[in-house]
């Protein structure tokens, strides 16, 4: 099983900067996948950016050249500039252990808000 914890998030005014991270323990294997989607209200809950333990690296193209996913061990982070109001919403922390049913994993959410 695997827990995760968020922490990061808050309010940012448009254009500005914010990071959030994600640290996962529990029973997991080495080789695994790790990530952030978002859900604003009233519309589902949509792919961020993922990244592998090797390194692999997937981003949504509506974040791509703003948003930079990376991780150290089982932490990932998520780095998010030049935010925008459509960038609003829930983030949660992902992650898939490879062979385990209970994938996916997630964690409990942060609220992201940017307006001014």
């Amino acid at each position: 099983q695997v827990q995760l914890v968020e922490s990061g998030g808050g309010l940012v005014q448009p254009g500005g900067s914010l990071g959030l991270s994600c640290a996962a323990s529990g029973s997991f294997l080495r080789i695994n996948t790790m990530g952030w989607y978002r859900q604003a209200p009233g519309k589902e809950r949509e792919l961020v950016a993922t990244i592998t333990s090797g390194g692999d690296t997937n981003y949504a193209d509506s974040v791509k050249g703003r948003f930079t996913i990376s991780r150290a061990k089982n932490t990932v982070y998520l780095q998010m500039s030049s935010l925008e109001p459509e960038d609003t919403a829930v983030y949660y922390c992902n992650f898939y252990n490879p062979n385990d049913p209970r994938n996916p994993y997630w964690g409990q959410g942060t609220q992201v808000t940017v307006s001014s």
